[in-house]
């Protein structure tokens, strides 16, 4: 009896995530870089962008502990990326001069 499928019907076979899976992190290793990129979020109104290099040390720490497998940045997303400080939610960062550029976009 096949209880709810068609009765061909070959068996489900489950594969991993093609990057494979991330452990939690039960040590709290990253946790501090984990709280600075949401609080970074928190602050610019869900913005990713205003906080790349905050999750960019994050994911840097995640692979530094084991906690996910070690990969280049660019194959993650971050090719072309500077290091600079993420901004705050006022707009303001480390750089005057992104600061001057900020204010003639707006």
């Amino acid at each position: 009896m096949s209880f709810g499928r068609p009765p061909g019907f070959s068996a489900f076979t489950v594969s991993p995530p093609d990057r494979g899976s991330f452990p939690l992190d039960h040590d709290g290793e990253c946790k501090e870089a984990m709280k600075a990129y949401m609080s970074c979020m928190k602050a610019n109104a869900n913005h990713n962008g205003k906080c790349r290099v905050l999750s960019k040390q994050y994911l840097q720490c995640r692979m530094d502990h084991g906690l996910m497998e070690k990969d280049d940045m660019k194959n993650l997303g971050y090719q072309g990326d500077e290091d600079t400080q993420p901004s705050s939610a006022t707009g303001t960062s480390s750089t005057g001069t992104q600061q001057q550029s900020n204010a003639k976009q707006i």
